[in-house]
């Protein structure tokens, strides 16, 4: 197809931009919109190709790579490499606009939204915004202005013409019922007791370093309780040495030992069944994890990641704190002790527990795909006679 394209769907490089790209595409299709009338503009580095081979959506990948925030020799070499990059990956998104005429671009933010999204700017093409983030990344900020419209996840996300549609998140996670009859089989696969309150624990793909210390920590401290379960998504990173506090093999006895149930994993892709699982989580605050515990009505212990840009991170939490839904732990205090505190209380007091799910639910847009996919259509140019 050389041109026709209803929609380049810009952006990628990591999971936060493209699950909710391809939520988006999924939705324009399933309004009637032909599979390959939308193509993905990615990055070559990272894991567009892997995600995106398969499913029937033609993609380009461009070269380039993310700007260093440092004065370091070395960095600033590695920078001028990615200023160059851009420069070549600028030229190649523009023959693609050229080429194939779509009616609207979509940028999903991140370094590798930049090339389509300029090439849509300079040649007059419909530009459209998804930000997840609570607060915008450097690429939407510098978009924002000649945007048509930004659909955002949260209230209050400052970019012009913003457009509240929710975070998309994948379908397995949105029909993640949390009953009690969901909640016993989900414990039941995942090798924990069905009857005792759990708590999962996850830092993302490769894992949170402070996380990970505070609940080995966490777990001797509760070694002897013998009405817990934790489920600890290590990561891929933190395996070798924290994986080795798992306390039983769930496969050998998947009651547990007579003290805590502990179950430790590198990696899990069973996450709606975590979430069906859990009582409560303690994880990292990114958009996507934010939004699929809003979608699913789960509490959350959200330690934020420090030194994320905009400090995003804090803000994305803040959403669900400020809803009464989550409990908001600084990195620096993420500590054994301050975490059993936190985790004894909240535990300890099902009702208020059972509050925060349902104030965590009242955030949650199960519909966001679709509204977001609502927010591109309104937005393209007209359809040209043939």
């Amino acid at each position: 197809m050389t041109g026709g394209r209803f929609a380049l769907v810009a952006g990628g490089g990591t999971a936060g931009h493209l699950q909710p790209a391809l939520a988006i595409a999924e939705a324009l299709v399933a309004g009637g919109r032909e599979r390959r009338s939308i193509e993905f503009v990615g990055s070559a580095r990272g894991q567009d190709r892997a995600t995106l081979q398969g499913r029937g959506f033609p993609f380009t990948l461009l070269p380039g790579r993310g700007i260093v925030r440092s004065a370091r020799p070395a960095d600033l070499v590695r920078n001028a490499g990615a200023v160059l990059g851009l420069a070549v990956a600028g030229v190649r998104a523009l023959r693609l606009v050229v080429r194939t005429r779509p009616r609207v671009v979509v940028s999903v933010g991140g370094y590798a939204s930049l090339p389509a999204s300029v090439a849509a700017v300079v040649t007059g093409v419909p530009l459209v915004l998804v930000n997840v983030d609570a607060v915008p990344g450097a690429a939407n900020r510098l978009l924002g202005r000649f945007a048509r419209a930004s659909a955002v996840g949260w209230e209050g996300t400052p970019l012009p013409r913003a457009e509240v549609t929710g975070t998309p998140v994948r379908p397995e996670i949105v029909s993640a019922v949390r009953d009690p009859r969901a909640r016993q089989d989900a414990r039941a696969e995942l090798g924990l007791p069905p009857d005792r309150p759990t708590v999962a624990v996850f830092g993302g793909s490769l894992g949170a370093r402070r996380i990970n210390e505070a609940v080995v920590g966490l777990c001797d401290l509760w070694r002897d309780r013998g009405d817990r379960s934790v489920y600890h998504i290590v990561g891929r990173r933190g395996w070798a040495s924290t994986g080795e506090h798992r306390s039983a093999d769930p496969q050998d006895d998947p009651t547990g030992p007579p003290g805590l149930c502990l179950v430790t994993v590198p990696y899990e892709d069973r996450m709606g069944q975590v979430y069906r699982a859990a009582d409560i989580v303690v994880c990292r605050a990114g958009a996507m994890t934010v939004a699929e515990l809003a979608a699913v009505g789960l509490p959350s212990v959200l330690v934020p990641l420090p030194g994320a840009p905009g400090d995003h991170q804090t803000a994305n939490a803040r959403v669900l704190e400020r809803a009464g839904a989550a409990v908001l732990l600084p990195d620096p205090e993420c500590d054994p002790a301050n975490l059993a505190s936190e985790l004894d209380r909240l535990l300890g007091d099902p009702a208020a527990l059972e509050a925060m799910g349902r104030a965590a639910a009242a955030q949650g847009r199960p519909d966001a795909a679709a509204a977001g996919a609502r927010v591109v259509e309104a937005h393209a140019r007209p359809e040209r006679p043939a």
